[in-house]
């Protein structure tokens, strides 16, 4: 799908000279308090797909920004798919990004740029290497909940949910084991600084960040000089060529920022993910019931678990012209705004969007981005991290109970994630 698809100018979406304008502002971070705001969401799209969002105050935009809201499922379907009517450049946050992340990150790229980062990241994940990882994710996933098994009471989030990323993000990276509890404890750091209720002041967030980077780049460096079996080994030295013959190879700053993705974003979407499974499965116990009789169910399990989920609420874009999508006028220059819980529940795509259907058959979930050149490259590892997990959990732990209420780290969605769960205790039972 392209944006002509969803252009106006017919019976479908005539164009509205005059933009809906929110009364509200999206970034606050009382909204999250409690986690995504569903039924307000939905109001909201059902009113209108598309909003104008009024102008807000953000940490990295003080003199303030305007943008879109885009709810609806096949509008954001159609930007995240056009690249380049609706660039990438200046990064996902709603804020525009610096320059020294433009044009140079998955996530600040647009083709021919960002199909050379992907193939050249691609190379490290050989089939062989890909196998080992499905391996490795089995074995953590033991491991994980052996120690929690030995406790009988846990934070689920920090506990197991978190642990199989990281420990997963960490085997590809190669991280010594020795290291692990750095590079965790400062990439938490990291995700939760955003949220005034969690204490971190602005000189423990940048030094964690600062940290974090410089182990990256430290790390980098040992692998060149001293290449060892694990995908970033393969990526300080692999190459890819152009159609006119150059050769390509990640620089530095690339393989270092890639390093600070994969960390950080890499493992926060699947911890949310995994934990908002869990949840949704307490809500509805039926389901849990139908996985536990019926394991051949994971595959569209996971799949409902990321719909309902929705671990990031949203990316941002920047109109390169003047655009109609859906029954908005777009201005070049404008940022626009993907809120992926939305348009995961938009009654035009789904039926019954507010169930959680693990049966679910027509599942065109956007929760890795949409599709198009910017899908989720870590898409088949996180699917992956999820089916493994839910399903040694539910064989071994099958009245796994959650025993208090969830809490919540509350980034606001300037930071794309927004609201992740933070605490979530409970009993694991067989």
């Amino acid at each position: 799908m392209d944006v002509s698809t969803v252009r106006g100018g017919d019976d479908r979406f005539p164009l509205v000279t005059t933009p809906p304008v929110l009364d509200m502002d999206l970034t606050v971070h009382s909204l999250y308090r409690s986690g995504f705001p569903h039924e307000l969401f939905r109001d909201l799209r059902d009113e209108h797909p598309i909003w104008r969002h009024p102008r807000t105050t953000l940490t990295r935009s003080p003199e303030g920004i305007e943008f879109w809201v885009v709810l609806g499922h096949p509008e954001l379907q159609a930007l995240a798919r056009d690249w380049r009517t609706f660039t990438s450049l200046d990064g996902a946050s709603l804020s525009p990004t610096g320059d020294a992340q433009r044009g140079h990150t998955l996530v600040s790229s647009d083709p021919p740029g960002h199909t050379r980062m992907r193939k050249l990241i691609s190379a490290g994940f050989t089939p062989r290497m890909i196998h080992r990882l499905d391996e490795q994710i089995a074995a953590r996933t033991t491991r994980v909940l052996d120690a929690a098994a030995d406790a009988g009471t846990c934070n689920f989030v920090q506990d197991i949910a978190y642990q199989l990323p990281m420990h997963v993000i960490a085997d590809i990276v190669g991280i010594p084991e020795a290291d692990r509890p750095d590079v965790f404890r400062w990439t938490d750091m990291i995700m939760a600084a955003p949220d005034p209720e969690a204490g971190i002041t602005q000189d423990e967030h940048f030094l964690a960040g600062a940290q974090l980077y410089e182990y990256a780049r430290a790390l980098g460096e040992e692998k060149r000089r001293q290449p060892t079996d694990d995908v970033w080994s393969i990526l300080t030295s692999a190459e890819v060529e152009s159609d006119d013959g150059e050769v390509w190879r990640l620089t530095p700053s690339e393989l270092d920022q890639f390093f600070m993705i994969l960390t950080i974003a890499g493992s926060e979407t699947t911890r949310s993910a995994i934990s908002g499974g869990l949840v949704a499965f307490r809500d509805n116990p039926e389901q849990w019931q139908l996985l536990r009789s019926d394991p051949s169910v994971i595959g569209t399990t996971v799949e409902e678990i990321l719909r309902f989920t929705s671990p990031v609420a949203c990316f941002a874009r920047t109109a390169t012209s003047d655009v109609q999508l859906g029954d908005q006028q777009i201005a070049a220059g404008d940022r626009v705004s993907m809120w992926f819980p939305a348009a995961n529940r938009d009654p035009r795509a789904f039926e019954r969007p507010d169930e959680f259907d693990i049966t679910r058959e027509h599942n065109p979930q956007v929760s890795f981005g949409g599709g198009g050149a910017h899908f989720c490259l870590g898409a088949h590892l996180a699917r992956n991290e999820i089916r493994t997990m839910i399903t040694e959990l539910a064989q071994r732990f099958p009245d796994v109970e959650i025993i208090g209420e969830p809490a919540y780290i509350v980034s606001a969605p300037e930071q794309t994630i927004a609201v992740s769960l933070r605490d979530l205790p409970v009993r694991l039972a067989g």
